[in-house]
């Protein structure tokens, strides 16, 4: 669950992530040119037709202004010349060729399509990242349709999709194949509703395609066999993910498919890929950089004429190898084999294998350079204790757990923290689940960790205090804000009281994203929040003790917001009314757990406000009542 502009939004200026101000609407015919200045007769009626240019020197200047547009290539710069002046916000929309929509039902595809025709590349993005953690109904939304019809026919040059928790048919992808005649990159983030016939006219159609990418996204398997799909010869193909895909591969076409691309250089298989084959996959490309092993384990019978096959040899052959993850069935007498390349890696996936200290300490004992670090909670403190020796260059961490029970004794503690912030001075953002932590241990990683932008500390049991003195979380997440000058997102757990927000409210200036989880005393908490922190774009809490009043202090700054999302907490129905009726142009959703449950006055399960242009949506399921 990139995420971003934040230029005078009151204004509801459209822009990738924002919205556009309708003072500012393509649609309205431009003011008609000044009339030309009369004759000049004089030094001073000179001076006055230097200040009313003609329309040509008007185009020339529009033309320079085009070839240092493309220069900026920041979204927050380009929407940031958008607002100089009406010209420049004409010519930004014309030289603009990739647009970003952090919330699907921000604004409309027909308004999008109008307000930048020349677009190559789209990123779009539909539930809220609490929807990972089965918090939102099913069907709630984020559908693709409407998109991809609009783009269609206003972006025949279309090259480039990213769509992460989007809702998509078959249908959808079959249209996207048709439309666009040089499309070349499907990405697919956390995505659902699609099978392996979707997959099949991507693969079939686009002929230029460079890039499809799979991950943590469901596809349903019908039968089709999607991989025999791509057109005969050599392809373009340079990138290749479907790890999450859970149904049978004709390994055959596979083959022979890395067989014709000789670009390839990301390939991330699933878990049907044996150990065997994937060996015979290495072989014949040994210049990816990028490789996701699939099962790594449970190899075929082998014929006894046969060569045995030396794992270790074809991964040494890598050379180029500098990311590698998959081990989703992992046998750890197969592991040696790959301690060649941990040398090069810069980053390294175990997040699905389930491997013992040991065997973890033997391999990243080889992973000298890695920066980029993704565990299971089965390495145990001792396994981080190995990160921190070897890992200097660490800027990325996350620790997964293998059992998320409240109720059970976690493997990792403030003592792994500890070992990290000690050894990995350069770390950047770390992911952490743990079942107890210590106020001391987050204080060593603020002043052991100053770069710090990301920071999320996940304490699964509810309302655990420091496990060693017995008291809150605040003093711990209050050196996070303190010392990390940096931050921008936050993630909070553990007993908190109002003391916790009041640091994050008084040093948090630039946090961007908060998420909160069984914390907090009152109301005052969220209001310090809110008060406090001018850059926060997502708010996202979760059974915690704030209601109406907390909701109401925010109304200075939901404009400014990406969306909150607020589920499990103390809101009434009244309460949310308010803040519909004082900012008409958020959309205020109450969702129901229960499909045929009727709201009252009293409880609100959830909430999810977020800004748009084009008003209610008319997709909302049952569930689903918009103030």
């Amino acid at each position: 669950m990139s995420e971003n502009n934040r230029h005078h939004p009151q204004q509801n200026h459209f822009c990738p992530a924002e919205t556009m101000s309708e003072d500012e609407d393509p649609c309205r015919p431009s003011p008609p040119p000044p009339p030309p200045p009369p004759e000049p007769v004089s030094k001073k009626t000179r001076n006055c037709a230097a200040v009313h240019p003609s329309p040509h020197s008007d185009r020339v200047l529009e033309i320079v202004l085009e070839h240092v547009l493309q220069f900026l290539t920041v979204r927050r710069d380009r929407n940031a010349a958008s607002l100089v002046c009406k010209s420049w916000y004409r010519t930004e929309a014309l030289t603009r060729s990739d647009v970003f929509i952090g919330n699907c039902y921000s604004v409309s595809p027909a308004r999008v399509t109008t307000r930048f025709p020349r677009v190559r590349s789209v990123v779009i993005k539909g539930r809220p990242r609490f929807a990972d953690f089965n918090l939102m109904p099913q069907n709630w939304g984020a559908h693709f349709g409407p998109w991809v019809a609009t783009m269609g026919k206003a972006y025949p040059l279309l090259e480039r999709v990213y769509l992460k928790r989007m809702s998509l048919t078959d249908r959808d992808l079959c249209l996207l194949a048709d439309s666009f005649t040089k499309f070349k990159d499907l990405v697919l983030v956390c995505c659902e509703g699609f099978g392996t016939s979707g997959l099949a006219a991507v693969a079939s159609k686009c002929r230029q395609l460079r890039v499809l990418d799979l991950s943590d996204t469901e596809v349903l398997y019908d039968g089709v066999d999607w991989i025999s799909c791509f057109p005969e010869g050599e392809t373009c193909l340079e990138s290749l993910i479907f790890d999450c895909v859970e149904c049978p591969i004709n390994f055959e076409a596979l083959e022979s498919l890395v067989v014709r691309s000789p670009a390839l250089k990301k390939l991330r298989l699933n878990r049907e890929v044996s150990i065997g084959q994937l060996y015979r996959l290495v072989v014949r490309a040994p210049s990816l950089t990028h490789l996701g092993t699939g099962a790594f384990g449970h190899p075929e019978p082998q014929d006894p004429n046969d060569q045995e096959m030396d794992y270790g040899s074809a991964f040494s052959a890598c050379k180029s190898l500098v990311c590698l993850s998959g081990f989703r069935e992992v046998m750890p007498e197969y592991l040696p084999a790959i301690h060649s390349i941990c040398t090069n890696l810069m980053s390294l996936n175990l997040s699905y294998a389930n491997i013992g200290v040991e065997q973890f300490k033997l391999l990243i004992q080889h992973c000298c350079r890695l920066q980029v670090l993704w565990v299971l909670d089965s390495v145990c403190d001792e396994g981080l204790q190995a990160v921190a020796a070897t890992c200097r260059d660490l800027r990325e961490l996350r620790v997964f757990p293998l059992n998320a029970q409240e109720d059970v004794e976690g493997p990792v503690s403030e003592v792994g923290l500890q070992a990290i912030s000690e050894g990995c001075p350069k770390l950047e953002s770390i992911l952490y689940f743990c079942q107890r932590m210590t106020n001391a241990a987050v204080v060593a990683m603020s002043n052991n960790c100053p770069d710090l932008v990301v920071f999320r500390l996940c304490i699964m049991g509810r309302h655990q205090p420091d496990h060693i003195t017995g008291a809150p979380m605040d003093e711990g997440f209050g050196a996070i804000v303190m010392n990390c000058k940096k931050l921008t997102r936050l993630a909070i757990s553990g007993l908190l009281t109002d003391r916790a927000f009041a640091y994050i409210g008084r040093y948090g200036k630039l946090v961007r994203t908060l998420s909160v989880a069984f914390a907090g005393d009152s109301d005052t908490g969220l209001k310090y929040v809110l008060e406090g922190c001018p850059k926060l774009q997502k708010l996202e809490i979760r059974d915690s003790p704030f209601g109406d009043a907390a909701l109401l202090s925010g109304l200075h700054h939901y404009y400014n917001m990406r969306f909150l999302w607020m589920s499990t907490c103390q809101l009434s129905q009244r309460g949310c009314e308010e803040v519909a009726r004082a900012l008409p142009r958020l959309a205020v959703e109450l969702l129901s757990y229960e499909e045929n449950e009727e709201m009252d006055n009293e409880t609100v399960d959830v909430l999810y406000m977020y800004r748009s242009l084009q008003g209610p949506r008319d997709d909302a399921p049952q569930f689903v009542r918009i103030l």
